[in-house]
């Protein structure tokens, strides 16, 4: 029975996560991170801190397990970068994180070839994925070493080896999304042609191995955490969907193994990597979920997130909001917009408020889910949904009533490395199929739809106006 060490390295934190091969949590530990906002639109993590807090978590995890690991696997953030010192492994830049703007200019300079990029990868030409920042790296801080997404370094630091997997690749907007190959005219445009590449790896393959958290253990089951939440949800068959509810709200929806290219204005990208070939999936984001909700923090009208279901009102008496805290991502890939309340007036009080922005971030993922059901052909039947903010009962009630659809709520708050281990066990057993890998599960709620259909489409084509009106 293999046991798993599975590391969820992402933007708030790093979770670790033994687990055995029923599925059974032996050990958890958790070590808070913190990006830094910048003038600008700049997001950026301290490297030594965000190792530091992998190797904590990691080695605290085994200890409390009590119990040797046979494989370490990685969920990683997808599109945070970093440049480094591949003779030293010494970082040679802050990460730019995922939610970093800074590039915009260099997506702009590129727009006349913002189909053709679209076309080959997948992607929107926007500075959420690898490859601007990567440039803007190379721009304005340092030409020296390397410069890769944050796994590669992190895998570096744990095996020596200068690797990636699939999935984060995938999201560079520098990988032919049909061959899942580095590309090199993309790479050129971006100015990145003369750029050391890592190996791309299968997301069920074996990267190396690493002493660093106690005996001699196997490195494998690479993968994006987004994607690793679909494979713990068992999202295995196309049109089936989840969305994690996180700093920020990610929806996707399996399209087997075609790379479907989106009229909607979404994402294409490698769900996952494995023997059998390359599994897609569609892909939507909401910058702002839980990060969000830390400004209702700031703010003072809630103390911590627990509070939301508490201190939200019944009603939001008219009051909407489109928390475009850090602009709006697909399908309106507008990173100057920002966040907007109507209906206020002197009634209005924080509880309004604080109800407003959940229906807000219900919205946004609505509104994926129709451009989603656009590219897939019909909508969605059911949600699946992960994350923090599952916990709130009024969020996911809104989730519901919006999308007309059930959503199930995944029964533990480790579905990213959960998915991992699965892809883990692949590695380590050949014969094993990602179905066989994957432990079952069952919803701890299902939420239905309340609202008339009459109600959620008015309410909808109120809050998409709005969106729309401050673009």
């Amino acid at each position: 029975m293999t046991t798993v060490l599975a590391i969820d390295q992402g933007t708030s934190g790093t979770k670790a996560v033994v687990v055995d091969g029923d599925g059974q949590v032996l050990g958890l530990s958790e070590v808070s991170v913190r990006p830094t906002y910048l003038p600008g639109g700049g997001v950026e993590q301290d490297p030594q801190a965000l190792l530091d807090s992998v190797i904590t978590a990691g080695r605290y995890a085994v200890n409390r397990a009590g119990v040797p690991v046979d494989i370490v696997t990685l969920a990683n953030q997808g599109e945070t970068v970093l440049a480094w010192d591949p003779d030293t492994g010494n970082p040679l830049s802050n990460m730019i994180v995922w939610q970093d703007r800074r590039a915009e200019g260099i997506c702009t300079g590129l727009r006349e070839h913002a189909d053709y990029i679209s076309d080959k990868t997948g992607l929107v030409l926007d500075p959420y994925f690898s490859a601007p920042k990567q440039a803007w790296i190379r721009e304005n801080i340092t030409r020296d070493g390397v410069v890769t997404t944050s796994d590669t370094w992190i895998l570096h630091q744990l095996t020596g080896e200068f690797v990636t997997d699939a999935s984060t690749a995938s999201r560079s907007l520098v990988v032919d999304v049909d061959k899942v190959t580095w590309d090199l005219e993309l790479l050129d445009l971006f100015g990145l042609a003369e750029e050391d590449l890592p190996h791309i790896l299968a997301c069920d393959e074996v990267a190396g191995a690493t002493t660093a958290f106690g005996s001699t253990a196997r490195v494998g089951g690479l993968i994006v955490d987004q994607q690793a939440a679909l494979v713990a949800q068992k999202c295995l068959r196309p049109g089936e969907a989840k969305c994690t509810f996180g700093t920020g709200a990610f929806l996707l929806a399996n399209t087997g193994d075609k790379a479907v290219r989106s009229g909607a204005n979404l994402s294409t990208s490698v769900a996952w990597q494995d023997r059998t070939g390359s599994t897609y999936c569609l892909d939507g984001q909401v910058y702002t979920a839980a990060s969000a909700v830390r400004w209702l923090e700031q703010l003072t009208f809630i103390d911590t997130a627990a509070d939301l279901d508490r201190v939200a009102a019944k009603d939001s008496a008219g009051v909407m909001c489109v928390p475009a805290l850090a602009g709006l991502a697909a399908p309106w890939w507008r990173s100057d917009a920002t966040a907007t309340f109507t209906g206020l007036t002197l009634s209005t009080g924080s509880q309004e408020m604080v109800r407003a922005v959940l229906e807000g971030i219900a919205a946004q993922v609505a509104e994926l889910a129709r451009a989603m059901a656009t590219d897939l052909g019909a909508p969605l039947q059911r949600l699946r949904v992960d994350g923090g903010l599952t916990q709130s009962t009024v969020l996911m009630q809104a989730v519901a009533d919006l999308m007309r659809i059930p959503v199930d709520v995944y029964p533990s708050q480790h579905a990213t490395p959960l998915g991992a281990a699965a892809l883990a066990r692949c590695a380590m057993d050949r014969t094993l199929t990602l179905e066989q890998a994957i432990v079952d599960w069952k919803p701890s709620q299902t939420y239905e739809p309340q609202w008339s259909d009459a109600r959620a489409e008015e309410f909808s084509a109120r809050w998409r106006a709005i969106a729309n009106r401050e673009l």
